[in-house]
């Protein structure tokens, strides 16, 4: 004997999930590409340490010095020769020269008379504002 439903007509329905886990993914895929990273410099440095240093913005021309003795205007590598074009070169915008900021970053084992040589070479082209990098005291 074949027992008959009482449901007769009435059709059990389904949500299909796999549509709105594509969205999910896509969407983390999204956020994971855009989200801004710190951009820090591929040099290798050991900075002089400072208990009284204040933090700046990374904003600007950046001239790196190894324990080596290379040195980076940004991510290209300049010598001191190279260095005074590279700053003229620069375009600064809107802002003048004396007033868009320059860090130095310089190994602890760089000597002082290459980084009073960088500052003139600094100075000599127009620029003013000059931040010595540092790490702060452990």
């Amino acid at each position: 004997m074949r027992l008959k439903s009482k449901r007769k007509g009435v059709r059990q329905s389904s949500i299909d999930m796999t549509p709105m886990l594509d969205v999910v993914f896509q969407l983390i895929l999204f956020f994971l590409v855009s989200t801004t990273f710190a951009i820090l410099p591929g040099i290798k440095l050991n900075l002089p340490e400072s208990h009284t240093s204040e933090g700046t913005s990374n904003q600007g021309i950046t001239i790196t010095v190894n324990e080596d003795g290379l040195m980076f205007f940004n991510d290209t590598e300049v010598t001191m020769e190279t260095l005074g074009a590279q700053l003229r070169a620069y375009d600064t915008g809107d802002v003048k020269k004396s007033e868009f900021p320059v860090s130095l970053e310089a190994d602890a084992q760089v000597t002082n008379g290459k980084i009073v040589k960088i500052f003139d070479v600094i100075r000599e082209n127009g620029y003013a504002v000059i931040n010595l990098r540092t790490a702060t005291e452990k």
